[in-house]
């Protein structure tokens, strides 16, 4: 194991560490979901494809 990965490891256990890690390996997820809805506004989906894309996004956030 090199030294940058029992680095990596030894600061996972830090819980402060760990979250924020885990939301920047989110967002850039996040922000392409984020972009869909624009997308489906401009092409006028029906109102129940945005609400469940808008819930979909909505389940991936409260998961970070």
């Amino acid at each position: 194991m090199s030294i940058a990965e029992q680095y990596f490891k030894k600061q996972l256990k830090s819980g402060e560490f760990r979250r924020s890690y885990l939301e920047e390996k989110r967002r850039p997820d996040i922000e392409y979901r984020l972009e869909e809805p624009k997308k489906d506004i401009r092409t006028r989906k029906s109102p129940d494809e945005l609400i469940e894309k808008a819930e979909d996004i909505k389940k991936l956030v409260m998961g970070v």
